[in-house]
């Protein structure tokens, strides 16, 4: 339907937002009732898909209650639904990057107890190593002194 380029790479923004929204609204789909898929930041460790409801134009002037509130001519309900897409995207937009970003964290901090772990481990096979040449140097002028 529509693709998108550089959005998550940088931190979401309304506009961000706005212009998928837009680019939605503009498209020839037209639908009643769409769902939106993202990830939800749960815990460091973890997190949960969400799924949240989107309206059409015609399922929103179609709302029996909708005229208690205000009366509702077809320029502010088509404000309201580009308002409301908007938002309802931003807000998927920050919450999939929170999740995005617990999971860098998470990734890194294993990466550095590994790293950690490496060094541990290299070190003490330097050091045994190191503790054998001279072992073995020792034993050699040892051995020349005993044979003089």
């Amino acid at each position: 339907l529509i693709t998108f380029n550089e959005v998550g790479k940088k931190t979401p923004t309304f506009e961000d937002a706005a212009e998928i929204a837009q680019c939605l609204l503009n498209s020839e789909f037209k639908f009643n009732k769409a769902v939106l898929f993202y990830n939800t930041y749960k815990s460091v460790v973890a997190y949960t898909t969400t799924e949240q409801p989107l309206f059409g134009l015609t399922t929103l002037s179609d709302t029996p209650k909708l005229s208690i509130y205000d009366s509702v001519d077809s320029d502010v309900l088509t404000s309201y639904n580009e308002y409301m897409l908007t938002s309802l995207i931003f807000f998927a937009l920050k919450e999939a990057a929170t999740s995005e970003q617990s999971a860098r964290m998470t990734a890194m901090d294993s990466a550095t107890k590994n790293a950690g772990e490496m060094i541990d481990k290299l070190t003490l096979s330097y050091n045994r190593t190191r503790q054998a040449v001279i072992t073995r140097e020792l034993t050699e002028i040892i051995s020349g002194a005993a044979a003089v």
